[in-house]
């Protein structure tokens, strides 16, 4: 069977490149079945969205009706006609195939598509900086195969196609436009790059390896993949080292293996990298030290190392923090403490039990009351990543009567407030390819009561506790987070120990 190229495989390929080949000719008894619980969330609310803003377009031809072929023939059919707006209709040549969301008239008579997207339809904009953002690659590459097909078909004359994002506000996509600063190249070339690749992948004229990446837990190869780089001793199970870096030092090293880039001598790389500056590109001294101390770690300490001595606040109070958020809704419901005192251990939540602005408000207003009445300077708060910071931010400008600017800076700004993140990255290294909370503290032993934790699931819970306010979904919902906050207790008293003794 002929696989054809997609909105969908283009899209993939931009979140990873080895999962085109994978989803054809990989082992298929070791794919997931059940879909990521977030990933269903993510395809639940996208079609949520769709449906909406094609309640609000008026008249549309719509297409949905039928095969794939009959389809086509009423794609065109509609186009040469003078259809002004087309809903789902399908697009095809030899072997792509391609069905945009809406195909919109112009006033010459040709075609743009339009995409209707969950997300923002550009990334970077923050208005109050001034910055207007800038085309999604994984967007782009989608749009541009419709256009693609438009021209071939003879009913597009520019690389124009547009997005409708969450907000229903329009971007326009021009395919003409740079990637970045960095990376000029037009979209269209980029385009025209993956699709290339993408083609030879379905057709098994190239393959390409596994990565072991953050975001590859969202995907049905997962286990798969973990099992590959397990056994392959691939380099991207060194934490941060990250598909890039690791081609590159397949390519210019020769090496592939945990085990062989321990052999290295990193002066003299050094030397070779200063006569060519394309060699190991990206990949710098500090960074390659780097990537030895985590290879020692994994492959011969095999236990977690401390690089100075980490002195935490010495305070009556201690405070492990962390948080629940919806991303696909912008709405954070939940805010947990951990709360570690001379009267002893208890666990403290604010939490929004109606998906209002009212309650999101009284939640984060609640946890600040909190946060006053403990004795000034005389507590210290541990999270871990910077999410809550980021969050915080975010709310600060939602909700400014609830606390200022410079006292939420302040906040963070204060040396009894500490990112655990931080402290990991920058002063330990563990023997294992994550860093998460999840990974780190289930490491040091701690396990969570939850049979399948998760954020993902944590989102799924709260949706379903709005939907039928069942209290048992509410106290699965607390648990989990009561027991994240646990998880960060147990990582700050096991670099404590591992700085005043060396070892765990």
């Amino acid at each position: 069977m002929t696989q054809r190229i997609t909105a969908a495989k283009l899209y993939d390929y931009t979140q990873c490149p080895h999962r085109v080949w994978r989803d054809v000719y990989g082992p298929q008894d070791e794919k997931i079945t059940e879909t990521n619980p977030f990933v269903k969330l993510l395809w639940e609310r996208g079609i949520a969205h769709e449906e909406k803003i094609v309640a609000q377009l008026g008249e549309f031809t719509d297409i949905t009706p039928g095969t794939l072929a009959e389809r086509a023939k009423q794609t065109i059919q509609a186009m040469r006609t003078g259809a002004s707006l087309i809903y789902q209709g399908v697009l095809q040549l030899e072997d792509m195939l391609g069905i945009p969301d809406l195909l919109e008239r112009r006033p010459d008579g040709s075609y743009i598509p339009v995409d209707i997207k969950s997300g923002m339809g550009f990334e970077g904009i923050n208005a109050e900086e001034g910055l207007r953002g800038r085309p999604k690659k994984h967007y782009a590459v989608q749009l541009a195969l419709y256009v693609d097909l438009l021209q071939h078909l003879g009913f597009a004359n520019d690389r124009l196609a547009k997005v409708i994002d969450i907000h229903s506000n329009e971007f326009e996509y021009d395919l003409k436009t740079p990637l970045g600063q960095k990376d000029t190249r037009p979209l269209w070339d980029y385009y025209q790059e993956v699709k290339k690749d993408v083609a030879l992948l379905l057709r098994n004229q190239t393959q390409n390896k596994p990565a072991l990446i953050g975001i590859c837990k969202l995907c049905h190869w997962y286990v798969s993949c973990k099992k590959w780089v397990n056994e392959s001793d691939d380099l991207t199970k060194i934490f941060y080292l990250g598909r890039q870096k690791r081609d590159r030092i397949a390519a210019d090293l020769g090496i592939e293996t945990i085990t062989d880039i321990l052999a290295i001598d990193i002066q003299d790389v050094m030397r070779a990298k200063a006569g060519n500056k394309q060699f190991l590109y990206g990949v710098g001294e500090k960074t390659l030290a780097q990537i030895l101390r985590r290879a020692k770690v994994i492959s011969q300490t095999k236990k977690p190392v401390i690089y100075e001595t980490i002195k935490f606040p010495k305070v009556r109070y201690e405070l492990f923090f962390d948080i629940e958020d919806d991303p696909t809704q912008e709405f954070v419901y939940m805010h947990g403490i951990y709360v570690k005192s001379p009267d002893g251990e208890t666990y403290q939540h604010f939490t929004a039990t109606q998906l209002t602005a009212g309650a999101e408000k009284k939640a984060w207003q609640d946890f600040w009351h909190f946060i006053d009445s403990l004795p000034q300077n005389d507590y210290a708060v541990y999270y871990y990543s910077h999410h809550e910071k980021t969050t915080y931010r975010r709310m600060q400008k939602l909700y400014p009567d609830v606390i200022s600017v410079e006292e939420l800076e302040a906040f963070f700004a204060s040396s009894n407030v500490i990112d655990l993140y931080e402290v990991v990255k920058q002063s330990t290294d563990w023997p294992v390819s994550s860093y998460s909370l999840k990974d780190l503290a289930q490491y040091l032993g701690f396990k969570w009561q939850d049979e399948t934790p998760s954020g993902a699931m944590s989102i799924q819970w709260f949706n379903q506790f709005i939907e039928n306010n069942d209290p048992q979904i509410l106290i699965r919902l607390l648990t989990y987070n009561e027991d994240d906050c646990k998880a960060t207790m147990v990582l700050k008293e096991g670099i404590e120990k591992l700085s005043s003794t060396g070892h765990l």
